[in-house]
C-alpha cells in the first residue's frame, strides 16, 4: 500500500483471496502500540516503576528497579519462559510475576513472553479501578478503531490474555496498523494515539539499538550488520549480537518492522508513506535483506 492505496495484491492460495493467517509475534505491536494509549490516558507512565503496580516485587533488588518501559523493551532482565505460549500454565499473569530476574534492568535483551505477561498483569491491575480488561481496553482504544473485530486473545484460564502472539488476521487487516503508524497515530481522520505517545514504540535501547517496543528497527542502514531476526533469536539470550545490526542496508532507514515466526512480516516506511505485508510459511529460504533489497533497492 501506497498512499492509502493498495498497489499491488496477490495470494498464493488457489482463489487468490485475502485470507486470516496467524501474525504470531505480530500481535505484540498492537499491544505496544495500547501501552501507548495507555500512557496518553494517564493510566500508566513507562518509566514508573513496575513494582509501585506489583508490591511483590518491592523487596527485589533487581525487580524493584525495572520499569514499565524494561518490560515492553525486553530489557527486564527476566527469562523469556517459552512455555507461556502453550496451554499448560494456567495463569500465565502469576507465573510470570514469580519469575526471577536474571540480570540488571537494561543489561540484557530477552525475546519472549514472559515481560509482556508481566505487563499484561500491571495493565490488568490498573485497569480494575476502571472496571474494565485489557482486552477490553485494547478493543475500545486500538481494534474497533481500525474496524477488527474477533480476534483471539489466547486467554489462560483465569481469563489472561496472551499478549505475545496469538492474533490471526488478514493482510489487510494487519495493514490497518500500518497505516495508523504511517498517520503519526492517525487513521481515517482520527487521532486514536498521540504521536508523542507512538513515537515511544519506535526507540531502540542501548542493548539492542534495532528493537523499541514490538516493533524492530532499520535506523543503522545502510552502515549496518544485516542480521535474520529469526535465527538470531534462535540462539539462547546470551549469545545473540544486536550491536550495528539493521534489518537491510538497502531499506530506508526510517523502516519499522512487525515480524512474525514464519517469515510474517509488515514492513512500515514513513518516508515512502508506504506499507507492506507478506504472508509468510515456514521457510527458512526467505531472508529480510534479500526480499527488502528487491523492493527499496532503487527506491522507486
Amino acid at each position: 500500500m501506497q498512499d492509502g492505496d493498495v498497489i499491488y495484491e496477490s495470494y498464493a492460495n488457489g482463489d487468490g483471496r485475502d485470507q486470516n493467517v496467524s501474525i504470531f509475534s505480530g500481535t505484540k505491536g498492537f499491544w505496544c502500540v495500547a501501552a501507548a494509549a495507555a500512557a496518553q490516558d494517564g493510566i500508566l507512565d513507562f518509566n514508573e516503576p513496575v513494582c509501585h503496580t506489583i508490591p511483590e516485587w518491592c523487596g527485589d533488588a533487581k525487580k524493584s528497579e525495572i520499569r514499565v518501559r524494561d518490560l515492553l523493551n525486553f530489557t527486564a532482565g527476566i527469562e523469556p519462559a517459552f512455555s507461556l505460549h502453550g496451554r499448560s500454565i494456567s495463569d500465565r499473569n502469576a507465573f510470570s510475576v514469580r519469575l526471577p530476574a536474571a540480570t540488571q534492568p537494561g543489561e540484557s535483551f530477552m525475546y519472549g513472553p514472559s515481560q509482556l505477561q508481566v505487563f499484561s498483569e500491571v495493565l490488568r491491575r490498573k485497569l480494575a479501578a476502571r472496571h474494565m480488561t485489557p482486552e477490553e481496553y485494547l478493543t475500545r482504544r486500538i481494534l474497533r478503531p481500525l474496524g477488527i473485530a474477533g480476534v483471539d486473545f489466547r486467554e489462560d484460564s483465569r481469563g489472561n490474555p496472551l499478549l505475545a502472539s496469538g492474533f490471526r488476521l488478514s493482510a489487510l487487516q494487519w495493514a490497518q496498523l500500518g497505516e495508523l503508524i504511517l498517520g503519526g497515530g492517525k487513521y481515517r481522520g482520527r487521532q486514536i494515539v498521540r504521536p508523542e505517545y507512538l513515537t515511544e514504540c519506535f526507540r531502540g535501547t542501548h542493548i539492542n539499538p534495532m528493537f523499541g517496543m514490538g516493533f524492530w528497527l532499520n535506523r543503522l542502514a545502510p552502515s549496518g550488520r544485516e542480521v535474520d531476526v529469526e535465527r538470531m533469536l534462535n540462539l539462547p539470550w546470551e549469545r545473540q549480537d544486536w550491536q550495528a545490526t539493521c534489518l537491510c542496508r538497502e531499506a530506508p532507514r526510517d523502516m519499522i518492522a512487525a515480524i512474525g515466526s514464519g517469515y510474517q512480516r509488515m514492513f512500515i516506511v514513513p518516508s515512502m508513506n508506504v506499507v507492506v505485508v507478506r504472508q509468510g510459511r515456514d521457510d527458512s529460504r526467505f531472508s529480510d535483506a534479500h526480499f527488502l533489497s528487491l523492493l527499496f533497492a532503487a527506491k522507486g
